[in-house]
């Protein structure tokens, strides 16, 4: 199987190092990158790496195209030698992926018209509003529409990249290879491009930044305002006023944020039901937990694990 990335000057190194290890790693792929011109490309951050072609040379069928990210993408997009090619490409190739904000490149060439896609999280905005025809969804780490993969921010390529290999040769050879980079854990498209810690500011307080890491390790416990100002020493009053100030969301908005984010490992990688996921996660009944899923994802917990679940077997 033919996978071929495409660089250009300024991309992001780990969007190309970290999925073409992955493909590396199957050891069933012949795997190519290529350029416009010859000669070496600098990508971001001061590496220079030497493509094994240009694209004038890369004719024949394509099993997977790859372009990746990086802040050169602009000038990328401007480049009509290159958005033809990949244009071109696209249509010789079984499926086509963008890393990053290589989603910009594949919608200048006219591939997510009409289609769901992904990118990093600081960019969907503009990708929404440069392209009205892409549906942009901010959440998910990849998304697939058709033979068209997009994904999230830089190293959200890896977790695309073990779903190719995963579709192509099964799950056991994509946790092999998740094993073998000491990956934490080989994370589903679905998934959050990052959790409910980070997705809120950094307390200044010690005590506030306290509170956030008690809340995430103990979803199961009393998270009402009442329980965190006696555990953080404060009046109901000004824990919610400090806390919404230095977080940038109510002691409330974050709980269900974090609760919501433990059922969905939860549902994602165990067999338990339904009923165990909501007491374990601080949602005391499944009407509960339905009710949040409903309001934050617009599906319900068992269809959230049907489309996610991590598969043991193929």
């Amino acid at each position: 199987m033919r996978v071929v990335f495409l660089i250009y000057p300024d991309f992001q190194i780990l969007d190309l190092t970290g999925p073409h290890e992955v493909f590396h790693q199957a050891g069933t792929y012949e795997i190519e990158t290529v350029a416009v011109d010859g000669g070496p490309v600098r990508a971001s951050g001061g590496l220079a790496v030497h493509p094994t072609g240009t694209v004038a040379d890369c004719d024949g069928d394509i099993d997977t195209l790859v372009v990746v990210g990086g802040y050169g993408n602009v000038d990328a997009c401007a480049d009509a030698r290159l958005v033809g090619w990949v244009r071109e490409a696209a249509e010789r190739s079984r499926r086509v992926a963008s890393v990053c904000s290589g989603a910009f490149v594949l919608a200048a060439a006219g591939l997510l018209d009409g289609r769901r896609a992904a990118t990093h999280w600081s960019s969907c905005d503009q990708l929404a509003r440069m392209h009205p025809s892409v549906t942009v969804e901010p959440d998910p780490l990849f998304v697939q529409d058709g033979n068209v993969w997009t994904s999230a921010g830089v190293t959200a390529g890896i977790d695309l990249a073990l779903a190719l290999v995963e579709e192509d040769l099964g799950a056991d050879t994509a946790r092999r290879i998740a094993r073998h980079l000491v990956m934490f854990v080989q994370r589903p498209g679905g998934q959050a491009q990052f959790s409910a810690q980070l997705a809120v500011q950094r307390p200044a307080r010690e005590p506030l930044r306290d509170l956030l890491a008690w809340i995430t390790a103990y979803p199961d416990q009393d998270l009402t305002v009442p329980a965190l100002a006696r555990r953080a020493g404060m009046s109901e009053r000004n824990l919610t006023r400090v806390f919404t100030a230095e977080t940038g969301r109510t002691p409330g908005a974050f709980v269900e944020s974090v609760r919501l984010e433990a059922a969905r490992r939860l549902l994602e990688t165990t067999d338990a039901t339904l009923d165990a996921v909501a007491r374990a996660c601080g949602f005391g009944t499944v009407e509960t937990l339905h009710r949040s899923f409903k309001r934050s994802l617009r599906v319900t917990p068992g269809q959230y694990r049907r489309h996610f679940r991590v598969t043991r077997s193929r």
